[in-house]
């Protein structure tokens, strides 16, 4: 199946919404309960939390994989100033959320994104990546580090009444 990458605007918002719901939940079904991951996708991956970041495309930048032909969204990179606990500065680029559906996990789509932010971040001029990611989640971190990632510190991510610890990795460019 071909998967197409393409820069994302304002009529993305639903789609977007929608992978990163389902992506949270396939992810973290076995690690959250399910009131406090309908409250965090409710709030964080809402479609009007989607439509205002789509509303700044100078700050907030997306692309999407979808199925080619038929257009389905499968995944998404989005790439933002940072905003993490670790010490930044102007050079530096957040991947906020790079999301891709488990069903097309393993066949280079994620990697694919991965480079599209890189060639993006490059082109803007940024001198690192930097990105948050579950300290537990073991098969996205290997990934990250295949893709050159290393550990730059650790921030608290609240997810209802509960606190968990991710691993904040950084990227030069």
């Amino acid at each position: 199946m071909k998967i197409d990458i393409r820069p994302c605007g304002p009529q993305d918002a639903g789609a977007l919404a929608l992978v990163g719901q389902a992506t949270f939940l396939e992810t973290y079904a076995t690690v959250l309960p399910a009131a406090d991951i309908l409250a965090h996708c409710g709030r964080e991956h809402g479609e009007g939390r989607y439509a205002a970041w789509l509303a700044q495309p100078e700050t907030y930048r997306f692309w999407a994989a979808e199925v080619a032909g038929l257009g389905a969204t499968v995944g998404y990179v989005m790439l933002c100033p940072p905003d993490l606990p670790v010490p930044t500065g102007p050079g530096d680029l957040e991947i906020k959320r790079i999301y891709l559906l488990s069903r097309f996990q393993g066949g280079g789509v994620g990697a694919r994104l991965m480079t599209t932010a890189i060639n993006a971040a490059t082109a803007l001029g940024a001198r690192r990546l930097l990105l948050g990611v579950y300290g537990e989640n073991a098969s996205a971190i290997a990934f990250y580090a295949r893709q050159g990632f290393t550990e730059a510190g650790v921030r608290k991510f609240q997810v209802g009444a509960n606190t968990y610890d991710d691993l904040v990795l950084a990227r030069a460019l």
